[in-house]
């Protein structure tokens, strides 16, 4: 299914990336929502948020390094303490159904210590923005590899 040729999921599209730049535009810092949204996509498996978001964080500065060390974020020395908590919240959101209790009230309070409360609505909107787009994509089996950073922009 083309996701951008389909009349009602192309409207659907429109709405759900007006949610994305409300959040884009916030105090968040950019790397972390490049790096959340690259983290539920790998969890997700989604290919093509994964290649996206890839591609889109090494091309606004993001190293290999901490990329490629995403998917084990807890063992590596490259993120901030605030990164951390993040990723965490982003993991713990993203992995609902299988957590039994949501995220955590030690999660929450974690990523409380570093991020305002605008910064945190940033982080809960981002990880249900992403989580909704690795979904459309893994339901339709698009295809990943050829996304070309700013394509979308």
């Amino acid at each position: 299914m083309n996701l951008f040729g389909n009349p009602l999921l192309g409207t659907f599209l429109k709405h759900i990336n007006s949610a994305g730049k409300a959040v884009t535009g916030s105090a968040l810092p950019a790397a972390t929502q490049e790096l959340v949204k690259l983290r539920a996509s790998q969890i997700n498996g989604c290919g093509f948020c994964t290649d996206m978001h890839t591609k889109d964080a090494a091309k606004a500065g993001e190293t290999a390094t901490r990329l490629n060390l995403v998917a084990a974020w807890r063992e590596a020395t490259v993120f901030t303490d605030a990164e951390r908590a993040a990723l965490e919240l982003a993991e713990q959101g993203t992995r609902i159904a299988d957590a039994a209790g949501g995220v955590s009230d030690e999660a929450w309070a974690n990523a409380a210590k570093y991020y305002d409360e605008e910064q945190l609505a940033a982080l809960v909107a981002i990880i249900a923005i992403i989580n909704t787009y690795n979904r459309l994509n893994v339901i339709v089996q698009q295809p990943a590899g050829d996304y070309q950073p700013g394509q979308f922009g």
